[in-house]
Parts: C-alpha cells; sequence; structure tokens
C-alpha cells in the first residue's frame, strides 16, 4: 500500500465537494479517537466473554485458531474497504459505498440489511451489559431487572452521544483503555500468573469429535472469530467527523483488526489456560465459566474490579455502535432513501450531530428489549440474524468494488492497494462467501425453527426489504450520485492535474 504526498490530494471541504456533499459535521476527531471507535465497536473482551463457553463446547480449545483465521479474512475486507473509504470518505459507510460501487436499490438492500443487524446488536450488547452491572452491584438478575439496566445503558449512551463528537471521542479512547486492561492486561496475568495447562492443549479436542471426523466439530466452531472480527467499518461511519479522512481511516481500519486479534488471543487463550475445570468447560457442563475463573484467579475483590472495566467496555461499545447506527440512518435520510429522511438527515447547529436519527438508534433497541420482556426465548431469535446481516452488507461492498474493478475502476484515493486491489478483492469476497456458508449452516437441535433460525431471520429481513423497496419505491425519492465510482475518480485526478 502506497499513498502519494499530502500535497497532491485534494483538501477534505473539496474532496467532499467533489462527492456532491458539503461539510455538514464538525471535523474534531483525531485518527487516535476513530481507532478508539471501531476497536470498542468491535469489542473483543465482549466477544470473548460472550463466545468463549460456546466455542470450547463445540470444537475444544483448538477453536482459539479461528482467530486467526477470521482474522485474516477480515483483514482482507478491511483493505478493500480502506481503498473505498478513501475515494468515498463519506458519513454512513456501508450505504453510500455500496450505492457510488453500484446503485441506489443495491445500496438500499445493503443498508436496510445493515441497519437492522445494527440495531438488534445494540440490543443485544445492552441486555448482555445488564448483567455486568447487576453482577457488580449484586442485583437479582430477572426480567424487570435486565429491562432496566439495559435501558439505563441505551439512555446513557445517547446522552454522551448528545454531547457531541468531541465526548463520543473521549469516552472512545476511556473504552479503548478499559478494553485492553480487561483483554491484554488480564491476559497476560492469567497467562503468566495462573496458568494450569500446558499450551499443547490448542492441540487437543478433548473429545468435541466423539465418533465422528474433528472437521465438522472444528467448523462449528468458527463461532469463535466469526462472531467477533466487525465493528472496524464504524471507522468509516464518522468519515465527516474526521480530519484528513481519506488517508486516517483506512489506517485505523486494520489497526483496528490487527490489534482486535491480538487482544482475542490474549484473553481467550488466557481464560483457557488459567480454568480449572477445562475439562467441565468443554463438556458443555459449566454454561458461563468466566466468573468461575475470574474469581479463582483474582479474588472477590479483584475480580469486582474487572466487572468495573467490562462495564466501561460495555458502554462505550453501545456507545460506538448507536453512533454507527445513527451516522448509517443519517445518510441513507441524507439521500431521501427512507420515510422521514427531512427529520432524520437533521444536524443540530451546536453539538453537529445528527440527534434525530441518534434518538432512533436507542428508541428502536429499547423496544426490543421491552420485547424480550414479555417472552426473552426471543432474544436469540432476533440477534441470530445480525452477524449474518452484517456480513452480507460487508460482501455487497465488496462485490460492488469487484464489479467496478472489472468495469475498468482504478480507485483514486490518497491511499490505494496500487496493483494489488483486483486479487485483494477477489480473495475477501471468496473468504466472505465461506464465512456465510459457515454462518448458515444449520445446528443438530432436531428442531427445525432452532436448527434454521439464523437463515429464517435473513430471509425475514431481506423479504421485508424488497417487499418495501418494491411497494414504496424509495430510489423514486432520491437523486443522489450512484454507480458513480470511476467518473469520480477520474474527476480527483482531474482536479490533481489542474490545481
Amino acid at each position: 500500500m502506497t499513498e502519494p504526498s499530502p500535497k497532491s490530494h485534494l483538501s477534505d471541504a473539496d474532496h467532499l465537494s467533489v462527492l456532491g456533499y458539503s461539510d455538514s459535521f464538525e471535523r474534531s476527531m483525531s485518527p487516535w479517537a476513530n481507532f478508539a471507535l471501531g476497536f470498542t465497536y468491535l469489542s473483543p473482551l465482549v466477544g470473548v466473554y460472550s463466545l468463549m463457553a460456546v466455542a470450547l463446547s463445540t470444537g475444544g480449545p483448538p477453536s482459539i485458531w479461528w482467530i486467526i483465521i477470521v482474522a485474516c479474512g477480515q483483514m482482507l475486507v478491511a483493505l478493500v474497504f480502506g481503498e473505498v473509504v478513501s475515494q468515498f470518505p463519506i458519513a454512513g459507510g456501508i450505504y453510500p459505498w455500496a450505492r457510488r460501487l453500484w446503485g441506489k436499490r443495491y445500496a438500499w438492500m445493503a443498508a436496510w440489511v445493515y441497519i437492522c443487524a445494527l440495531i438488534v446488536t445494540i440490543t443485544s450488547v445492552s441486555e448482555f451489559g445488564a448483567g455486568f452491572v447487576a453482577s457488580l452491584f449484586g442485583f437479582a438478575l430477572g426480567r424487570n431487572t435486565t429491562l432496566l439496566l439495559a435501558s439505563a445503558l441505551l439512555v446513557l449512551a445517547l446522552a454522551i452521544n448528545f454531547s457531541g463528537t468531541r465526548w463520543l471521542a473521549r469516552i472512545a479512547r476511556i473504552g479503548l483503555f478499559a478494553e485492553l486492561i480487561g483483554v491484554i492486561g488480564l491476559g497476560l496475568f492469567l497467562l503468566l500468573f495462573e496458568r494450569k495447562h500446558s499450551f499443547g492443549v490448542f492441540l487437543d479436542s478433548m473429545g468435541t469429535a466423539g465418533d465422528g471426523s474433528y472437521t465438522a466439530a472444528f467448523m462449528g466452531a468458527a463461532v469463535a472469530g466469526l462472531f467477533l472480527f466487525y465493528g472496524f467499518e464504524a471507522c468509516g461511519d464518522v468519515a465527516e467527523e474526521v480530519s484528513n479522512p481519506a488517508r486516517g481511516i483506512p489506517k485505523a481500519m486494520l489497526m483496528t483488526i490487527l490489534v482486535g486479534a491480538v487482544s482475542a488471543l490474549f484473553s481467550f487463550a488466557g481464560y483457557v489456560l488459567a480454568a480449572p475445570n477445562l475439562d467441565e468447560i468443554v463438556a458443555g457442563q459449566v454454561e458461563d465459566p468466566i466468573p468461575t475463573i475470574l474469581e479463582g484467579s483474582l479474588g472477590g475483590v479483584g475480580a469486582k474490579i474487572f466487572l468495573l472495566v467490562a462495564i466501561t467496555a460495555f458502554i462505550s461499545c453501545v456507545l460506538s455502535l448507536q453512533a454507527a447506527a445513527s451516522r448509517l440512518i443519517f445518510s441513507f435520510a441524507r439521500d431521501g432513501m427512507m420515510p422521514g429522511h427531512r427529520w432524520l438527515s437533521k444536524v443540530t447547529d451546536g453539538t453537529k450531530i445528527p440527534r434525530n436519527a441518534l434518538i432512533v438508534a436507542c428508541i428502536t433497541p429499547a423496544l426490543i428489549c421491552v420485547l424480550i420482556w414479555f417472552n426473552d426465548g426471543i432474544l436469540v431469535a432476533v440477534t441470530s440474524f445480525a452477524i449474518l446481516g452484517i456480513y452480507l452488507a460487508f460482501q455487497m461492498v465488496v462485490l460492488g468494488a469487484l464489479r467496478q474493478r472489472v468495469k475498468g475502476w482504478k480507485p483514486a484515493g490518497p491511499w490505494s492497494l496500487r496493483g494489488w486491489g483486483f486479487l485483494i478483492n477477489a480473495a475477501a469476497l471468496a473468504y466472505g462467501i465461506f464465512a456465510m456458508i459457515l454462518l448458515s449452516l444449520p445446528g443438530d437441535s432436531g428442531s427445525f425453527f432452532s436448527d434454521w433460525i439464523v437463515l429464517i431471520g435473513l430471509i425475514v429481513v431481506l423479504a421485508a426489504g424488497f417487499i418495501y423497496l418494491f411497494i414504496a419505491r424509495p430510489d423514486r425519492q432520491s437523486d443522489a450520485p450512484e454507480g458513480d465510482a470511476i467518473a469520480v475518480a477520474e474527476a480527483i485526478r482531474s482536479h490533481h492535474s489542474n490545481p
């Protein structure tokens, strides 16, 4: 990857003008804060804590290798995204990228799937974070407590987002440090001082294959990585709030993947090697093993301190998710592509934030929390399609970029893959298809609904999106640019040659 000298590229305002927009936001987010936003959205602490027990009971300790496999695959996707955002540093990420790479109908579906997935992800993170808050203060975790605490996390994140981009950046940085302490710091402590097993355990399936091939068990444990490595695209969602985004955001995306992978490896390995009852965890006899590991390794007080760090990470994660969702909704509305677009595309005069879009990004997850209060069994149903939906939205951008390359697109942003672009793009698409197949594989519980719930959820969302698209025809309400990647690249190069 190479970059031209700084003088050879457009200013932020001129670049946005070439893309057909004017500055609406305050560019007060530093590159470091932009990385922190993506990292706290990715949140290895949340991912490892949520998925370790499932991964170990499915594939045993070797499931840790999925962290490396998926990190490499998502790095390919991040490289493609980096080149796209370098030419199109526009608020909203997935939606404007898909629109400029393909067209408005295609972008509408990509954004619809992604918005639904983001809203559900906000809900699930706030619901899971409620458990941490309850544990810290000794509350009994029932339906009422979960609803109240999850709603409190949503409102707290909204209040911080309302204060403006500067506070969003500050809290994201605090969340970054909390994540690093909670995953790398704690992981190193467990590895150095509390290790009860040898590193060879990561090559031991510990009987998870039963009488069959371990390949099936290992593939089933892919959840250890697939549910972890997304969130880096949030760096691009706030592109119009970052100085020099065409250069800085691609680097922030790659750093998010790299640091996230190292953090997750330390954390996962530390918990596994420090587990006093690893055989029981792998056998599926322990539903939530991490509290036991923490109590045994840190003591009661140490475990409470960790809970405080974890809650900070959860708050920052919800905050980053809300910010990403609101910028996507704003971008969608700015082009007139959704109901209430005039209200949703408003930016406040003082704090320069899309306040109305933020309200929607808070209220909608809160309403889903209420539905879960009535029937907590639907939590799995409403969240199961989210990750597959996010992967699908990602791959729609990757496919759009590859299509433009075939048509002759040579990206004109200051951050470029140069001659490697086509190969990396094709590899990213191949990885994405592989990942979506793994995510779509049915379970083996014997219940049709339970076994196919991931695919059923996605089909329902896609069907609803197609029905609305072809009945309401939101694409007819929008005349913003579309499918112009080649033309924009030529326009940018023209500005270079005629300053």
